[in-house]
């Protein structure tokens, strides 16, 4: 059985995803659909980024992804299908690919030439990226649906965090349903800059402060702020049972400081 995830900003409120899915079933009857996210902010790439880069290696070998967000067709937006890692992305070039693929390299990309059916330039998802990825998780070549490009440049979008000898200095870059924090300060970064020195890192105005890295959320009392790496190895502020947005004031970009002693 095929599988298709759904990365997308339509929301569950209006018709645009049930439109999408019919039409998935429409082309492909015994296809899975699983849906990763249709609750990403609007036009918000890195958010969408996040969420895919976090879980798509769970899935099958084969497993074709469809990503719509700020996906209208421009000379500056063009339509691709990737293969990468042993699945397939299918979406526009809109910066989103540049930060899926900040830490691999696609193996082969198309840029789609897949001819409308519908006069309607406004709804890539259903209308170009779902008969791309219906004739994807048929078996079907790349060559079919688009034009090879042969280099691709990954452009580096994606905020890196400041690497000093004795300091890291990083931003929040998610905030996920709990109200956990995530930030762009990566567990072999922290370690290696570390070398078992002890460290506290500061947020907020510098006045939140924790000095160790926890193992799991129940380390601490509730309703405790702690800090752990997380399935990603990207270094989380939490709070035990509690929010940390709401709590701690901790949003997408605020700055966040490890020092090392």
């Amino acid at each position: 059985m095929a599988i298709i995830t759904l990365t997308t900003d339509l929301g569950t409120k209006d018709s645009y995803l049930a439109s999408v899915k019919g039409s998935i079933y429409s082309q492909l009857e015994d296809a899975k659909i699983v849906d990763i996210s249709n609750d990403i902010e609007l036009f918000n790439i890195q958010q969408a980024t996040f969420v895919l880069r976090n879980c798509f290696k769970s899935f099958p070998k084969g497993t074709v992804h469809i990503i719509s967000v700020d996906d209208e067709i421009s000379i500056n937006n063009e339509h691709l299908a990737i293969y990468a890692n042993g699945h397939f992305f299918v979406g526009a070039d809109n910066g989103f690919f540049s930060l899926l693929f900040d830490e691999f390299k696609p193996e082969k990309i198309v840029r789609l030439n897949i001819s409308l059916e519908e006069d309607c330039m406004t709804f890539a998802a259903k209308y170009i990226f779902v008969p791309a990825a219906c004739h994807l998780a048929r078996g079907g070549t790349m060559e079919i649906i688009g034009t090879e490009i042969p280099d691709f440049e990954v452009q580096k979008m994606e905020l890196k965090a400041v690497i000093q000898p004795d300091m890291i200095r990083g931003v929040v870059v998610y905030v996920d349903n709990y109200g956990n924090a995530t930030t762009n300060i990566r567990k072999a970064e922290f370690e290696r800059i570390q070398k078992g020195r002890s460290f506290e890192i500061l947020f907020g105005r510098e006045d939140e402060k924790i000095t160790e890295i926890s193992s799991k959320y129940k380390d601490v009392s509730v309703p405790e702020k702690l800090a752990l790496f997380g399935e990603n190895n990207l270094l989380q502020i939490a709070i035990n049972k509690g929010s940390a947005k709401t709590l701690l004031g901790l949003k997408i970009h605020e700055l966040v400081r490890v020092d090392f002693k």
